[in-house]
């Protein structure tokens, strides 16, 4: 039952959260850029609408491996995930997520250079804490008693 509890926190806490910083690998380093994530839980996938000429797209079909890093700093909630990410071209896909981030890139879903970036999750690790002023409050208190705070909820979670 945790794990189905842990998995489905996973999937709430990025699709609240929304954006994400994508980081893959470029030969010898590890590059993150921040992106809007279109979060489709019944289908294990998370997906980005990217350009085909971006750098990333040939960064993914070399390194498959990457990480998507939320973080509602505010709530002090954050999530870093672990899967392998494709580049696709499904012309339906992209109709069905376009919206409001994706109009700043380009002026319509039929533009061609238009793809999808999809990432199959594997693992997963989530902090979800009460909020920042409750948690400076429970640090304050853990120094003073000399124990260690309950910062809210942490697991790792394979998906």
């Amino acid at each position: 039952m945790a794990h189905t509890d842990d998995t489905t926190k996973v999937w709430d806490l990025i699709d609240k959260i929304g954006f994400c910083m994508l980081a893959t690998e470029t030969g010898n380093d590890i590059r993150a850029r921040p992106m809007a994530a279109y979060v489709e839980r019944m289908e294990n996938s998370v997906y980005f609408l990217t350009d085909a000429d971006s750098h990333k797209d040939d960064e993914v079909e070399a390194h498959p491996d990457v990480c998507l890093a939320f973080a509602d700093t505010k709530g002090q909630k954050y999530v870093s995930l672990s899967g392998t990410a494709t580049v696709e071209n499904d012309r339906e896909k992209i109709k069905e997520l376009w919206g409001t981030p994706a109009k700043a890139w380009w002026d319509s879903p039929d533009d061609p250079k238009i793809r999808i970036l999809r990432v199959t999750p594997s693992f997963a690790e989530y902090w979800d804490s009460p909020g920042t002023v409750i948690s400076y409050i429970k640090m304050a208190a853990a120094a003073v008693s000399n124990t260690r705070p309950d910062m809210g909820e942490n697991a790792k979670v394979n998906l």
